[in-house]
């Protein structure tokens, strides 16, 4: 069974754990998320297509991340999850963490910060190795294709993040 830790409102632990996806914490409580984004040096970004069989979003296109579990760290969280789902082992990689931001869903249990990572490397579709559970394709966007994705309401939480496909 996997386990998160719990938040407070500063983002400091609080020492107990909630089980993954058991959304029943308080308003003042959060977990902890991380998304890795994938930048080659031609300034192409890395984005994998949900599979249809997804609960929420199924066919929208995204950037790695997921939870940080229990007693990782930040960096070691979007480190396993960008290699978990793109087969891409980021830790030589240049670049590293960008900015956090949080969503509050007040009194539906599913607070969370979001720990934003931009990490650059020179690689093609072949070095891509996908987790066929959770994604059903990638390829290698520009900024200006991202944001049609997301003006046609498929790319996952754009708004919060488009600022780390910016320069």
């Amino acid at each position: 069974m996997e386990r998160w830790d719990i938040y407070d409102k500063n983002k400091v632990r609080t020492g107990r754990t909630m089980e993954r996806n058991h959304f029943n914490l308080a308003d003042d409580e959060y977990h902890l998320t991380v998304l890795g984004v994938i930048r080659r040096p031609d300034g192409r970004f890395l984005i994998t297509k949900r599979v249809m069989t997804k609960a929420w979003a199924p066919g929208w296109w995204e950037v790695s991340g997921g939870a940080a579990q229990a007693g990782e760290e930040s960096e070691e969280a979007v480190r396993r999850e960008v290699l978990e789902e793109t087969g891409l082992d980021v830790k030589e990689a240049e670049g590293g963490y960008v900015f956090t931001y949080h969503r509050e869903n007040p009194g539906e249990g599913d607070n969370y910060f979001v720990d934003v990572y931009r990490y650059t490397m020179d690689v093609t579709e072949q070095d891509v190795h996908l987790q066929t559970e959770e994604t059903d394709g990638c390829r290698f966007a520009t900024p200006e294709e991202i944001r049609e994705l997301a003006d046609q309401g498929i790319f996952l939480h754009y708004d919060s993040i488009k600022r780390v496909f910016e320069d």
